[in-house]
């Protein structure tokens, strides 16, 4: 069974988190890369807006986000205007599809169950709500999915309400869904809360079950390591 290789970033700011799945995207594209790759981080408060996001789904200006330090970010990813802030779980698989199934709709689909079967660990049942992508608990929405792929390598990927502040997301139109009520893991279990680690270790085996993959963690400074030497590779054979 291939690996997953999964990094675990810690509190990581917006840019070098997306700078570094970029990075790894392109060195999965290139095969410098052999592994699919789980990047999992809990953000300061960032609001992103999708390929599909509207003004009218802003309801901050970028003047008081700026007050209230949320930053803000233009990003390739599918979707619409989403938030991310402390207590909530992102994860960003970077999965070469060429390997599994060259669909994307089949992808978002695995997905949304990596993360119901997550949930179902805390006895939450989860689910989908047609046509809209992600997760919900009844009619409330725990975690938001917004995917990117070139060459059938995916990155981006969701973000899963743990114990989010939760008031982080009256300042948009999560997800361009009118009136959507957000929820998170601690929301929905008031009486047995549970931290982003304890979520993000389901949420690793999850993971690996749903792609056929064997989760093995290492340190951000391995993973940097080897695109380091993928660059200096590519560089010399280059001159």
């Amino acid at each position: 069974m291939a690996d997953l290789l999964v990094v675990d970033l810690g509190l990581a700011s917006y840019a070098p988190s997306l700078a570094l799945q970029r990075e790894v995207a392109h060195a999965r594209i290139a095969g410098d890369i052999e592994q699919d790759v789980l990047l999992l981080v809990e953000h300061p408060p960032v609001i992103t807006l999708g390929r599909s996001s509207k003004r009218a789904h802003m309801l901050a200006t970028p003047e008081y986000l700026r007050e209230r330090g949320v930053d803000l970010f233009e990003v390739e990813r599918g979707g619409d205007v989403t938030f991310h802030g402390p207590g909530q779980l992102v994860g960003y698989p970077i999965i070469d599809l060429k390997n599994h199934r060259r669909d994307l709709h089949w992808y978002l689909r695995q997905v949304e169950q990596l993360l119901i079967d997550s949930l179902g660990v805390f006895g939450l049942r989860a689910g989908r709500n047609p046509p809209y992508t992600g997760v919900w608990i009844g009619n409330r929405k725990i975690a938001s999915i917004g995917v990117h792929a070139r060459d059938w390598v995916t990155w981006h990927g969701f973000a899963l309400n743990v114990a989010t502040d939760l008031r982080f997301f009256d300042l948009i139109v999560p997800c361009g869904i009118q009136s959507v009520t957000m929820t998170s893991v601690n929301g929905e279990l008031p009486n047995e809360p549970q931290g982003v680690a304890a979520v993000a270790k389901a949420v690793v085996a999850a993971a690996g079950k749903t792609f056929g993959l064997s989760p093995r963690r290492i340190a951000a400074d391995e993973l940097t390591g080897q695109l380091q030497t993928s660059t200096t590779v590519a560089a010399r054979a280059s001159r």
